[in-house]
């Protein structure tokens, strides 16, 4: 490869017919090329031509714009009520308020463009930690980055599972696969092979080649890595890339609407149709009974911004969003809204063991070679006269391409023994881990040997059958290997042998291989992990470990965090068994080991029909199936690949099970703060909906005008959508059950609980106009009381959905500082609509005495008492 960008760089430089432009890039990638194998790209140079070139990223269609967003709010009905209610004021020749209600609806718009702005941010970043990630060698590190920091010149490493995140050329490859369907259409993946030196001399002289065809030495960006390992020579980004090309072609994907959503907007039309229907019959018996057409119609207008609940879209869509935000936080990223909803309902959280309750920072805690004996925390260094073959050939069957952390720590171990198999060593083939046997076994040309060497590591069990011992030879092994376990080891028996090129087998388990030893990893378990499992164990969710690991090291990892250990189930095991079967041992049985990806699947499906509501991490392309299957598919964020991130539902960005946990107590908080946030705007809208009806009802002139309703309408809007959704979880969020998965947000508890809280509302802020009509105050002081009881309420009703508790002190206690800010706005603004002779006057409000100022607050005290009292026969209907 190195003699091939020598001889494209010569060729570059001398040929004349070639531009300046085009032969500085060309030479830019042949350096790259030539640097493959040592350091890459600078991080330097990555970022520059990062600059210059943008981001690895399609033009992006879906992008709402702030224009976007204005025009959507301009097509509410809030607005288009206002806009109606502004035009009858000019008509009747007060264009002062119509000025005033115009001026309201601005600032309408104004809140709803902020928040949507505001939650089309969080859906940009959230978007860009969503983006496939890259492999890619830089100042001679590989490093895991964004696909969207990818640039050309790069040098990407393609392992199975990832997707491409640029068209590139292809340099070296082992087995390389990959499904192009994407842009081909065609299922089926095709061979890929290396690029030779006339083929990297075309990239500066023709097109890349149409994708399509097996034997192509190029990978095309947003296709799949089936099988095998590669590097390649980022060619063309972004918009410059073939699926750039046809990006006008391709249509987002868009998944059709949540749960949430369909109920929301049935919701939303029975209410309109409601409020139409109630707001025409107004108008029109307000014209006939009294003749006064033009009041009948601003009553009517009124009532139907007082029965109008345009809160309940504005209140899921910041909700999800900053739901999603509040997650992501927590080092959960949400590529499904939905998984929201189903956090808080979860009863059984299936999770690996390496990585995900362990820190996965192997390092070799133990060496075993025939009869010599070697263990880390004896301080001692590794004899390389004893344990050299060993670790040679462990070496030798480890990933010279990419290294998981237990091949690292194997490299590390030897460069401080002195023994390694030297640079000269040249791979000539490789079997990959199978199901049939978990194993990997490379053979390899050494230069000072003429024969090939074969070198192979894997299950202790699988290396032993191999190398074809005998029952007390296997009773030994198995000592050993349980002795290593039973401290939470990981235990890799180690074989080699040797060929010679006519005898290469075809497939690993054809070989005669000589046993060498075991080699033991110590991964410390997580220490957030007892904590968390604790929380599970509380919140009623049961822990269920999956992984391939040894069954003794299994249930040692499991003591240690906290897992119910007694039974442990091996996949051997649990193919002997029916599904009938399989049912009833996974309803009790806790630790499944020796569990191939295939198998993870069938553990998944049986838990579900039992009932349970699983979630389930995975991190390969083959636990993919099981991630979809799942309730809740979690894949990891940092060693799982793009395949299983895109069948999950959340996606772990530091593969901590502690932020899985913490994941489902925030799940429970927003799915809660939703609930109360419902609750809040069906009760508020019941005596705002009364009191526009009430006056119409008795012949008397309206209450509640547009204006006012819309001054309303800027309390309501920020309570329900802010001050609610950032309310603390309640105290014992993970000491209750988790959610019945069948129950619904809008539920017929909620809604007769929402009703009872405005009946009460609307009761007693009725009483406080009646009071005031009583007692023969002028209409705008009557106005005035009845605005004042009706604002005291809606504070009231705030904080009695603000918690479940059933005491007032809970109701009052604590809460955000979102709640404390909004509240003192909200009086702010009262308190100047009062206090100010010209404002009060302008809104049709007369002054308030101290005797209304009283039945003010005790008409919200009194239904904050009353609903705080009554709340405790409803509270187990509320938080289930």
């Amino acid at each position: 490869m190195a003699a091939a960008a020598a001889a494209l760089e010569r060729r570059l430089r001398t040929n004349p017919d070639i531009p300046a432009s085009a032969r500085g890039d060309a030479l830019s990638m042949a350096t790259a090329a030539t640097d493959l194998l040592r350091s890459g790209l600078s991080k330097g140079e990555a970022a520059a031509r990062l600059r210059r070139e943008g981001p690895n990223v399609l033009t992006r269609t879906e992008h709402r714009s702030v224009a976007r967003i204005v025009g959507a709010v301009l097509r509410e009905p809030m607005f288009a009520l206002l806009l109606a209610a502004a035009g009858l004021y000019a008509l009747i020749g007060d264009p002062v308020e119509a000025l005033v209600l115009l001026a309201f609806a601005g600032l309408s718009v104004s809140i709803a463009v902020i928040q949507q702005s505001r939650s089309q941010r969080v859906i940009e970043a959230l978007r860009d930690l969503a983006s496939p990630r890259a492999f890619v060698v830089r100042d001679a590190e590989r490093l895991r980055v964004p696909g969207r920091e990818v640039v050309q010149g790069d040098v990407l490493l393609l392992v199975e599972g990832d997707r491409v995140a640029a068209d590139a050329v292809i340099l070296t490859h082992d087995h390389l696969e990959i499904d192009e369907s994407v842009l081909t259409g065609e299922s089926v993946p095709v061979s890929k092979r290396a690029a030779d030196e006339d083929c990297i001399a075309d990239i500066t002289n023709e097109p890349v080649p149409a994708p399509g065809g097996p034997d192509l030495p190029y990978a095309f960006s947003g296709t799949l890595v089936v099988r095998g390992t590669a590097s390649a020579l980022v060619v063309a980004t972004g918009d410059r890339s073939e699926i750039g090309k046809i990006a006008r072609a391709l249509k987002t994907i868009k998944e059709g609407p949540s749960s949430l959503e369909r109920q929301t907007r049935q919701l939303v039309v029975r209410f309109a149709a409601a409020g139409v229907a109630v707001s025409v019959l107004a108008a029109v018996l307000y014209g006939i009974l009294r003749g006064q057409w033009l009041e009948g119609v601003l009553g009517g207008i009124a009532l139907g911004m007082a029965m109008l609940p345009e809160e309940f879209p504005l209140v899921l869509t910041v909700f999800t969003v900053m739901g999603a935000w509040r997650l992501s936080r927590a080092n959960v990223l949400t590529r499904r809204p939905a998984a929201i909803e189903a956090l808080g309902a979860a009863t059984v959280l299936c999770t690996d063991k390496t990585g995900t309750l362990t820190q996965n920072r192997m390092t070799v805690g133990a060496l075993r070679a025939g009869a010599h004996r070697w263990n880390g925390s004896s301080q001692h260094k590794v004899p390389g006269r004893e344990f050299g073959d060993l670790l040679r050939s462990a070496i030798l069957a480890c990933d010279p391409l990419l290294m998981d952390p237990m091949e690292r720590a194997l490299h590390a171990l030897s460069v401080e023994a002195d023994v390694g198999p030297g640079t000269a060593a040249s791979l000539v083939k490789a079997y990959p881990l199978t199901p049939q046997l978990l194993a990997v076994t490379q053979i390899w040309r050494l230069p000072d040997q003429g024969r090939l060497l074969i070198a192979s590591k894997g299950a202790p069990e699988a290396i032993g059958r191999v190398c074809g011992l005998v029952d007390d030879e296997i009773e030994t092994l198995r000592a050993q290997v349980n002795e290593l376990a039973s401290q939470g080891m990981r235990v890799l028996g180690v074989a080699r042998g040797e060929c010679s090129d006519a005898d290469v087998p075809r497939t690993p388990t054809s070989m005669r291989l000589d046993f060498v030893g075991l080699v033991g990893f110590i991964d410390p378990l997580r220490a957030s992990v007892p904590t968390a499992v604790a929380d599970c164990r509380s919140a009623g969710i049961r822990v269920v470990m999956i992984t391939g690991d040894y069954p003794v090291t299994a249930r040692s990892i499991a003591r240690q965090a906290g897992i119910d250990a007694q039974e442990v189930l091996t996949g051997e095991e649990l193919n002997q068994l029916d599904d009938r079967a399989l049912r009833e041992r996974v309803s009790r049985v806790n630790v499944f080991a020796r569990i191939t990806p295939q198998q993870k699947l069938r553990v998944v499906m049986s838990l579900q029909a039992t009932g349970a509501v699983v979630a389930m991490t995975g991190d390969g392309v083959n636990d993919a199936p099981a991630l979809k299957a799942a309730d809740i598919g979690i894949a990891m964020g940092q060693r799982g690949t793009d395949v299983a991130r895109e069948a999950a539902a959340l996606v772990l960005l530091d593969d901590d099970f502690g932020s899985i946990v913490h994941g489902i107590r925030l799940g429970r908080r927003i799915y809660d703060n939703l609930r109360k946030a419902m609750q809040y705007i069906f009760a508020i809208h019941i005596p705002v909906a009364g009191l526009a009806l009430l006056p119409i009802s008795m012949g008397r002139p309206l209450v509640l005008t547009p204006m006012l309703i819309a001054l309303l309408e800027l309390i309501i809007d920020p309570a329900c959508s802010v001050i609610l959704e950032a309310e603390p979880q309640e105290r014992r969020i993970m000491h209750r059950p988790p959610r019945d998965p069948r129950s619904s947000l809008f539920s017929r508890d909620l809604v007769v609980w929402s009703a009872l809280q405005g009946v009460v509302a609307l009761v007693t802020v009725s009483a406080a106009y009646l009071l005031a009509t009583w007692q023969g105050l002028e209409e705008a002081q009557s106005r005035a009381a009845a605005f004042a009881a009706l604002v005291s309420v809606n504070f009231a009703l705030v904080f009695v959905n603000r918690t479940f508790g059933t005491s007032v002190r809970s109701a009052v206690r604590g809460g955000s500082a979102v709640l404390w800010w909004g509240i003192a706005a909200a009086l702010v603004i009262l308190t100047a609509v009062f206090r100010l002779p010209w404002l009060r006057a302008f809104l049709g409000l007369g002054a308030l005495r101290p005797d209304t100022v009283l039945v003010s607050l005790g008409a919200g005290f009194g239904v904050l008492l009353a609903l705080q009292y009554a709340k405790g026969a409803w509270r187990r209907s509320l938080i289930r």
